[in-house]
Parts: structure tokens; C-alpha cells; sequence
């Protein structure tokens, strides 16, 4: 089963996403952990849903898992390992978790939240995609399946 035509194509593209999101992420990260009463014009207002009291922790974890994790993703994709479509699922899932913790620690939805969500999100189906290409787990388990019952059926 082929799903792309161009698989060098769809791993230049989740590179880019993951350089994308990874170095906004460590921007955003930094300047939490560099200001962390108000990251870029943002107040501890903000935080009032939230456990915490400024932007800190938030900043070392955005700056950590999602910036340094991103990059590292993007790292694989240039050392083509077997296993970047595992890595690059992790962090865009990450990043759409962050993305929805964040909404409702915040209270709030903008537009940066809704077009990081759905970064997010290419980025996980995009990854599932090079899975299914390369017969990795879940997706062998669902290509044999799938053969089988052609077989059974055609």
C-alpha cells in the first residue's frame, strides 16, 4: 500500500514544521524563563487559572519540551533514522497537548493557539504516514489486517 509519492518531499515538509515550531517554542520559551512576571507584554493576570504564579515553569517546559524537543525531531529527520516517524508523533502530539493544557489554563483561545493546534495535529498524521510507508507498529498490525480482509473479500 502506497500512500505518498514523494516521501522525501513529506519529510522535508516535517522538517520544516518541527524547525518551525522548535525555534518559536524556544523563543517563547526564553524569554518566559528570561521575564517570567511579563514574557513578551503577557501578564501574570494571564495565570490566574493556572497553578502557577508566573511564567517560569511554563517557559522551561515550552522551552524545553517543545522547543529543544522539536529540534531534536528536526535533527532525526537529517540523520534519517528508521524510527522519525515515532519521534515526530511524540512531538506533535506534545505540542497539542501543550496547546489545549494552555487554553485551559488560560481561559482563552487566539489565533496563534488554533494554528499551533493544527500544526500540531499535520504533524502527528503526517508522522502516522511514515509509519504506515515503512510497515512500522500500529501500522502493520493494521496493513496485515487490512490485506487479509481484501483477500478474504476480493
Amino acid at each position: 500500500m502506497k500512500l505518498i509519492r514523494n516521501r522525501k518531499l513529506l519529510e522535508k515538509f516535517l522538517l520544516f514544521l518541527h524547525v518551525l515550531v522548535g525555534l518559536g517554542a524556544m523563543a517563547g520559551g526564553l524569554a518566559a524563563i528570561t521575564d517570567p512576571r511579563s514574557p513578551l507584554g503577557i501578564t501574570v493576570e494571564a495565570l490566574k487559572y493556572s497553578p502557577f504564579r508566573n511564567f517560569l515553569i511554563p517557559g522551561i517546559l515550552l522551552f524545553t519540551v517543545i522547543g529543544l524537543g522539536n529540534i531534536f525531531s528536526a535533527l532525526m529527520f537529517l540523520i534519517k533514522t528508521k524510527y522519525q516517524g515515532y519521534i515526530s508523533s511524540i512531538f506533535g502530539w506534545a505540542l497539542v497537548i501543550w496547546i489545549v493544557v494552555q487554553c485551559i489554563m488560560l481561559q482563552a483561545i487566539v489565533f496563534l493557539h488554533v494554528l499551533f493546534f493544527v500544526i500540531g495535529l499535520i504533524q502527528a498524521a503526517l508522522s502516522l504516514v511514515l509509519l504506515f510507508e515503512q510497515r512500522l507498529f500500529p501500522a502493520n498490525m493494521i496493513l496485515n489486517v487490512w490485506e487479509k480482509w481484501e483477500k478474504k473479500n476480493f
